[in-house]
């Protein structure tokens, strides 16, 4: 890694015994932890975690299997579950002293925030998701032609092998794709944060990889056994997300409100990648989340 959050310190943690994770941690006060999505790092929260700190501890981790942190072979369905990823994180937490703590992710990010809140609702004080649906969700929704824009999670839902090779043959421009399709204003990504975002995929394609085929799997299978349950994110929640549900023909706030009773959901015109895009824009949305109490 050549680029690092300006004023963060960088350790390297290790969360169940095996993995270890490369963290960035920043600031004081209350803790924050942030989740990156696909295809970055924890690089895409620098203007965010920068603010954050000026009064809140800030930790913002690489998701196992992604940038500077472990990737462990996918042995078995669990390894990239995010189930396991939130325990990932809630482990994290306590290494920094912290068994209470809010958490905030972005796409892939988010999906880990939305388990830990389920299966960690004492720990997680209070959550936010950007730019995602709830896994199970996501699948329902997705059909006919429509479909097509997702068209890599079908890809990298198929048994190991072939995407992971057709993907490894053209790594930079796979990713390069999406780091261009998704986003608002180009200048968001600049040249040198673009770079690291590939170079880390490149180097972590079959972990990337059983990270989507985890949420065509098992990631289903907890989603439809809380549904089942009745089972619900119990803190302050918000979202924050494109108007999908105009685009695709559903209520996507609706979607979010049957996993979460307090739920501040917002839209942006910023693009996927607000975080980088909008800073200001995302940390006022977190800041707000941050003073509402539990009810």
């Amino acid at each position: 890694m050549t680029t690092a959050i300006s004023g963060f310190d960088y350790q390297r943690v290790t969360v169940d015994g095996t993995v270890t994770l490369n963290v960035a941690v920043g600031g004081a006060g209350s803790p924050i932890v942030l989740l990156h999505g696909f295809p970055q790092t924890h690089l895409m929260w620098r203007h965010v975690a920068a603010d954050l700190a000026t009064d809140h501890t800030v930790i913002c981790p690489d998701l196992r299997g992604y940038g500077a942190s472990d990737k462990p072979p996918a042995d078995d369905a669990g390894t990239y579950a995010k189930r396991t990823m939130a325990a990932d994180v809630v482990a994290l937490a306590r290494q920094f002293g912290h068994e209470r703590f809010a958490l905030a992710g972005h796409d892939r990010g988010a999906l880990v925030a939305v388990r830990a809140g389920l299966d960690h609702p004492q720990t997680i004080t209070h959550l936010a998701a950007l730019d995602v649906l709830p896994t199970l969700d996501m699948w329902e929704v997705l059909r006919g032609a429509d479909a097509a824009v997702a068209f890599h999670l079908y890809l990298m839902a198929q048994p190991p092998g072939l995407p992971e090779q057709l993907i490894g043959a053209s790594a930079d421009a796979f990713f390069g794709y999406f780091l261009d399709l998704w986003g608002g204003d180009p200048r968001a990504i600049p040249a040198e944060i673009r770079a690291e975002y590939l170079a880390a995929s490149r180097a972590a394609v079959p972990s990337i990889v059983a990270d989507y085929r985890a949420s065509a799997g098992i990631d289903v299978e907890h989603d439809r056994a809380d549904r089942a349950a009745g089972n619900r994110l119990a803190m302050p929640v918000t979202v924050v997300q494109q108007d999908w549900g105009a685009a695709l023909g559903y209520d996507a706030e609706g979607l979010w409100r049957a996993w979460a009773p307090d739920l501040d959901h917002r839209t942006t015109s910023a693009g996927h990648f607000m975080a980088e895009a909008v800073p200001a824009e995302v940390v006022a949305a977190l800041r707000a989340l941050l003073a509402r109490g539990r009810r």
